[in-house]
């Protein structure tokens, strides 16, 4: 502690106010804490304010502005649909970000949750110093959450800056590019990449590994990678980006394929190749809370780190970044601040979904990973194509995947390619952390016609009973 400073006693403090510190802040509040978040930029954090909502207001408008360019199969002719970009982003940032972070502050209030602006520094195992602007002031704590998430990988042969921009900056250029380069072919490369090519942009994407979209099958993404190419999109991959020269009015990138050094031009160039977790500048060295070499902090099953009383969610904690395992996580951490003995009694099946033009959405168990941990299961493929509701709105493209054991028919995973699967996936979720069967799916009433009926009639097919199909 600072010699002579007196500090501030509270009793539950959150760094950050992202999706798992607002999660963690609220459920503190309901379980009876006096909670006091510590926030260095907006509420809402990074997915609130400039990524999850922002880009998926994006790609709505993007999906839209598409049903606009195309000659529809069933008789409807649009034409002369412009896009006013400055009201897209307007619309983008008043009626979707700031009504949600909007809320969150009045959630807080609601549960009478102090709010203090600054940035956060542990100064040992009970004490934190916050600086804010010239001043700052030490809070000594009884129990604190760690949500501070984590920010874009920056190459440093590729700084942002000028016409190299990360995640966030994409978001809000101001017009829709001509061409758009973009380093890095996962979930957000992918998602924003596909957002601009629906928009008209050309999108160029640069990927170091030999497939995009990391963390979907080959069978998955297939439909992904057919559609971006029929609107004029081009992938590299097994491509090393080396160098980038900027001018006034665009950028040039210099990669590697086998060997061969390759340049493309763009309006813009997005680096999009991982994010760091935000712990390097937390004094995490001054307190006995144990991290690895990426600065990932090391939890228990309850959140709770190598110091008791100190917990930690989210980006900064093993497993992937998303912001609904922040949320989940944030839930067990406040309980087990309160002494729920149930807090970590669970199965923990973890979706995970891409919002590509086609989307992607997987959970639990994979043909991989049950390849892998020899796991005795059967594979169940029931297409879009035979759906009613999806033929209906032109979407009968993709699939659903159901993985269920030979022996119990238990459901083990799920992955979904096509029409509302970021919706979808939920249900075999449920199914999944409830120890449910295919039977028991089958034999649940889903409403006609709805692409829900797709799971029951997978289901079906995994029983052996298939009627459609």
């Amino acid at each position: 502690m600072v010699v002579g400073a007196q500090a501030t006693e509270l009793d539950t403090v959150v760094i950050g106010s992202g999706p798992g510190g607002y999660v963690a802040a609220i459920r503190a509040a309901e379980l009876g804490q006096k909670v006091t978040v510590i926030e260095r930029g907006d509420i809402g954090g990074v997915c609130l304010n400039i990524g999850c909502i922002p880009s998926k207001a994006l790609i709505n408008v993007g999906h839209h502005y598409q049903a606009t360019q195309q000659t529809n199969p069933f008789g409807l002719t649009v034409g002369g649909a412009e896009l006013d970009w400055q009201k897209t982003q307007d619309w983008k940032q008043h009626q979707v970000v700031e009504q949600l972070t909007g809320g969150v502050s009045m959630l807080f209030k609601k549960h009478k949750i102090d709010v203090i602006h600054g940035e956060a520094s542990f100064i040992d195992n009970e004490t934190i110093n916050v600086i804010q602007e010239d001043d700052h002031q030490l809070l000594q704590f009884n129990n604190a959450i760690i949500a501070t998430g984590s920010r874009p990988v920056e190459i440093p042969s590729l700084k942002f800056g000028g016409r190299i921009v990360d995640s966030t900056g994409v978001l809000s250029l101001p017009e829709v590019p001509k061409s758009l380069i973009i380093v890095g072919g996962g979930v957000i490369g992918s998602e924003l990449g596909g957002a601009y090519a629906n928009l008209g942009t050309k999108v160029t994407i640069v990927e170091g590994l030999d497939h995009t979209l990391n963390g979907f099958d080959k069978e998955m993404t297939r439909p992904v990678l057919k559609d971006f190419a029929e609107k004029g999109g081009e992938i590299f991959t097994s491509a090393t980006a080396k160098s980038a020269t900027q001018t006034d009015d665009d950028v040039t990138l210099t990669f590697e394929v086998d060997g061969q050094e390759q340049t493309v031009t763009g309006d813009y160039l997005l680096v999009s190749v991982g994010r760091r977790p935000n712990t390097d500048a937390l004094g995490l060295n001054n307190t006995d809370v144990k991290t690895d070499d990426r600065g990932l902090v090391e939890v228990d099953d309850q959140m709770q780190t190598s110091t008791h009383h100190i917990y930690a969610i989210g980006d900064i904690t093993p497993g992937p970044a998303l912001a609904h395992k922040a949320s989940f996580q944030a839930k067990i951490a406040a309980a087990a601040i309160s002494g729920d003995p149930t807090a970590h009694d669970m199965h923990y099946s973890l979706p995970s979904v891409a919002y590509t033009n086609y989307e992607l959405a997987t959970t639990g168990e994979t043909p991989e990973s049950i390849k892998e941990k020899q796991i005795d299961a059967k594979v169940t493929k029931f297409p879009f194509a035979a759906n009613g509701r999806a033929l209906s709105i032109d979407e009968g493209v993709g699939f659903i995947r159901m993985i269920t054991d030979k022996e119990t028919n238990a459901v083990l995973g799920a992955q979904i390619v096509g029409p509302g699967a970021s919706d979808l996936i939920s249900e075999i979720s449920l199914a999944i952390e409830n120890g449910l069967t295919s039977n028991d799916i089958s034999l649940t009433i889903h409403p006609h016609p709805t692409l829900g009926e797709a799971i029951m009639d997978t289901a079906e097919v995994a029983d052996g009973l298939g009627i459609h199909i």
